[in-house]
């Protein structure tokens, strides 16, 4: 089948579809339409969080939002067209060609690589004419199956050498890009040959694989032939890469990384001058990045990290050393967290499971875990019990080092990860549990990032990333966490856990209000993690030591957390569906199981279409739902599950009841604003005609 067909092209967005959020909305539903979406709703959530991680506005008047996704049968390109133009995050203005593509999990190489010819094909100024001129959908069709014919990915050629002879040329092709990049070229065509003829390799990524791998790699390979460059690009892309020849990256003169996730095999550039920049930069300022990639090879090896040691290498790292300090520092949390969550899922799950085929004593098989392996008979139902504790506890006992192993990793890349691991499980050994993981792994990413940007002399260089960086580091990081930073933070720790305990009335009907308020607040984002991740982290200990103002609030946050797609899909499938788009109704469908299932994403689509109106509803209904868990006393031994493991929560009915009644007032707090704001809408469109006839 077609990558896309007429019913997938959409001429005008205007008026119906000004902000980015209600564009990718009406794409979705024109997919849906199609028979293309099967999932709209899981669709859209998968593009709202691609979108999350960076905007995918480029200069040039395009923006491409994508996503890999499970509501795709297919690989499908929906194309729509702005004339007013639509804010996608782009640095030169808004977008006036966006095109939503969608990529199931299970896509082919095949379908991968005529993704990756339509987004070189981004890069060109006659395809970005067309488009815009297009009045006969069917011409948008052509025009974008016909850019869309499989080509070799540049990962599997050679090098494309370029002599500086040829460089006049070359421009001309460069600047011709740069037009269809919004400009940022355009100084590429007058870009005087070098003294010589540099060879480049490039490793271009982005978190889907899909789109700006592809055109970052289109953009550096003009770049490098406008200067007069020879220059081999391996772009990681989705559907798998090929690697560059070890001979062609042993000759090169210098190495470019344009990526926003993990370099994989990144030791096989040890030692090379490198630029490493996120792939957006890499579309929007090609030429830039090969003048510093000319400048660090003129300064030397030194001048930079080796591979794996710098500042701004690798995948996450490289993401959030852009912007502020704040934003940077979140960067960090949230990559530690979200390699976190995997173990308190995995771990958590094997817990709850034991205690449904074993009771809430099953704990003790901890007290001689050896002596009951060694009795352990498979014709016992408990004993299967006591081994998914044991498992579900060893993945728990992880969550301390992963949590500051990537929060180092994040900010040094794989250097970071020996000291930051390191300080975790020392912080877990002095009693500085989650707080010291989170200071260990800052501190032991500092440290290595600053070894990292050490001159050192070259007999020295390849062995700096992967012995001497992760030796000194861990050294010096553990030596701060067990004499200076350990006990204050264990302090701090000791008095949390003790006021925890001591939470009863009020004040813990207060912390549950906070939490559900947070919860509700970014749905999945850094605040609802924070939340998730305060309730989660002391939970295996908590039901050892069978503390109860412990178990309440992993009650308290999990019920809250129910509560946003929930309220969701009560307001647009029962209690006013005509409030909402086709889309955003069976966006609603879908949220009633994501809710039951303690997904609160699921609730993303709705708030990035609306967030004055639905989020302070949201956040309204899931803080009394957290207050009531609190009040009621229901406690859970689950990090995760929904209503899935009721049966490991107490006081069920009660827990149910705190559910239903912060689902209740959200959902008709959202539809009255929803109303009202219609109301308002059509008086002014009755005012307007009755004028109109006076």
């Amino acid at each position: 089948m077609e990558l896309i067909t007429t019913d997938l092209v959409e001429l005008s967005l205007d008026g119906s579809a000004t902000t980015k959020d209600a564009a990718v909305d009406r794409l979705v539903a024109a997919a849906a339409t199609a028979g293309r979406a099967t999932d709209p709703a899981t669709l859209r959530a998968d593009v709202a969080a691609r979108e999350e991680l960076m905007a995918t506005g480029i200069e040039g008047g395009i923006g491409i939002p994508h996503a890999r996704s499970t509501g795709v049968a297919e690989p499908t390109v929906v194309f729509g067209r702005s004339d007013a133009g639509i804010d996608w995050g782009a640095a030169d203005g808004p977008a006036n060609l966006v095109f939503l593509i969608a990529v199931p999990d299970g896509a082919g190489d095949e379908h991968l690589q005529i993704l990756a010819s339509l987004s070189r094909a981004l890069m060109k100024p006659e395809f970005r004419q067309t488009l815009l001129t297009a009045t006969d959908p069917q011409v948008v069709v052509d025009t974008i199956n016909g850019a869309a014919a499989p080509q070799t990915p540049a990962a599997a050629t050679a090098p494309r050498a370029t002599a500086a002879a040829t460089t006049a040329a070359a421009a001309a092709t460069a600047g011709a890009a740069a037009t269809a990049t919004g400009g940022t070229h355009a100084g590429t065509a007058t870009v005087a040959a070098p003294t010589r003829t540099l060879k480049f390799v490039a490793v271009t990524s982005c978190p889907t694989g899909i789109a700006h791998t592809y055109m970052a790699a289109e953009a550096l390979e003009q770049a490098a032939k406008a200067a007069g460059h020879e220059i081999a690009i391996e772009p990681q892309g989705s559907g798998g890469y090929t690697k560059l020849d070890p001979a062609v990256i042993a000759a090169a003169d210098g190495v470019i990384f344009a990526n926003d996730v993990e370099v994989r095999d990144r030791a096989r550039f040890a030692g090379k001058p490198t630029v490493s920049v996120g792939v957006k930069r890499a579309i929007n300022d090609s030429a830039g990045i090969v003048r510093e990639a000319e400048a660090a090879v003129a300064a030397g090896p030194a001048a930079v990290p080796a591979a794996g040691g710098g500042a701004a290498t690798g995948g996450m790292a490289t993401k959030v050393e852009e912007g502020h300090w704040g934003v940077r520092l979140r960067g960090y949390l949230m990559t530690g967290v979200s390699y976190m969550i995997p173990f308190v899922a995995g771990g958590g799950i094997l817990i709850a499971l034991s205690f449904m085929l074993g009771g809430f004593e099953i704990v003790k098989v901890n007290d001689d875990v050896p002596g009951f392996i060694d009795q352990f008979s498979i014709l016992s139902l408990n004993d299967w019990a006591g081994l998914m504790f044991i498992l579900g506890a060893v993945a728990f006992g992880f969550l301390n080092a992963v949590l500051a192993g990537f929060i180092a990793y994040a900010i040094a890349d794989r250097p970071g990860l020996v000291p930051g691991f390191v300080a975790g499980v020392a912080a877990g050994s002095i009693g500085a549990g989650f707080l010291g993981a989170i200071i260990g792994g800052l501190t032991g990413g500092f440290i290595a990032k600053w070894l990292a940007g050490l001159k050192v002399p070259s007999a020295i260089r390849g062995v700096m990333p992967v012995v001497i960086i992760p030796l000194v580091a861990t050294f010096l990081n553990g030596v701060l966490m067990l004499t200076i930073l350990g006990k204050p933070l264990a302090a701090v720790q000791s008095g949390l856990t003790d006021w925890l305990s001591g939470l009863s009335g009020a004040n813990a009907i207060l912390l549950g209000a906070i939490l559900g308020l947070m919860m509700a607040f970014d749905m999945g984002g850094p605040v609802n993690k924070t939340a998730y991740v305060f309730a989660t982290l002391n939970l295996t200990q908590a039901i050892s030591d069978n503390n109860g103002a412990a178990l309440q609030i992993m009650a308290a946050v999990m019920a809250a957390g129910m509560v946003p797609p929930l309220a969701m899909a009560l307001s647009s499938t029962v209690l006013r569906p005509k409030l909402y788009t086709d889309a955003e109704r069976e966006n609603g469908k879908a949220a009633w199981l994501l809710g039951a299932s303690f997904i609160t994403e699921g609730a993303i689509p709705f708030a990035a279409s609306d967030p004055f109106r639905v989020i302070p509803s949201l956040m309204v209904g899931s803080s009394l739902t957290g207050a009531l868990v609190m009040a009621f006393g229901s406690e859970l031994r689950a990090p995760h599950g929904g209503v899935w493991v009721i049966g490991l929560i107490s006081n069920p009915f009660m827990y149910l009841l705190a559910i239903i009644a912060g689902t209740v007032l959200s959902g008709f707090l959202v539809t009255a604003l929803k109303s009202r704001n219609k109301t308002t809408d059509e008086e002014i469109e009755q005012s307007l005609t009755h004028a109109a006839i006076a």
